[in-house]
């Protein structure tokens, strides 16, 4: 009688490891925080309107937005690209461009009025949801924050075959996400945390 007790817990042990085994078999990687985070330097963009300091020099300040082309234009130096610069990369670069008229030039860039700044930091989520969205980040929010904000997927969602798309040190990365398990089994594995402009798609069933 011991022997037959032992044996079924060793059974019963077996089972359980199997169960989990099973459950378990899907290899997740955990998107890492991208130079896109929420701390990263702000970039200048185009439509951005600058305030441009030289010390000493009220005649070289201005203010001045950043055209379409991503460039602006400043007594001197001419025009000078701005779009995707950091406000202290650009004000070194006019120091360079000013060297030749000004002794030692000290010089402060200040974004007055970030407008470009709304469709760097957007998350959105297309695909077999009620209603696509483009919405602005905001700290916190995961992958199933989005999907509710979309309303939830439509009927011929293929939910556990949906990705998420992060653009990485220039390369765009994509991270299965398991929508049905994180739904309807509270698999939260993969409820990623989200990053500025991360693209979540769900695609639909093959019939």
């Amino acid at each position: 009688m011991f022997v037959k007790i032992i044996l079924r817990a060793l059974l019963i042990g077996v089972a359980a490891v199997l169960v989990a085994a099973c459950s378990g078999n899907k290899n997740v990687e955990l998107p890492p925080i991208s130079d896109q985070g929420v701390t990263q330097v702000y970039k200048i963009g185009v439509g951005d309107a600058l305030q441009i300091n030289v010390w000493r020099n009220q005649e070289l300040s201005l203010a001045v937005p950043v055209r379409p082309d991503g460039k602006i234009s400043m007594p001197l130096v001419g025009d000078i690209v701005a779009a995707g610069l950091t406000p202290l990369e650009l004000s070194d670069n006019i120091v360079v461009g000013l060297g030749a008229y000004v002794r030692s030039p000290q010089v402060t860039v200040i974004v007055t009025n970030p407008s470009s700044s709304d469709f760097q930091r957007r998350v959105r989520i297309t695909g077999a949801v009620q209603a696509p969205q483009s919405i602005a980040f905001r700290e916190g929010m995961t992958v199933l924050d989005l999907v509710l904000l979309a309303g939830g997927t439509n009927d011929f969602a293929s939910s556990n075959n949906a990705k998420l798309y992060r653009k990485i040190e220039g390369q765009m990365k994509i991270y299965p996400i398991y929508l049905d398990d994180l739904i309807n089994k509270g698999d939260v594995r993969t409820n990623y945390p989200l990053q500025p402009s991360d693209i979540v798609t769900v695609p639909e069933r093959s019939f």
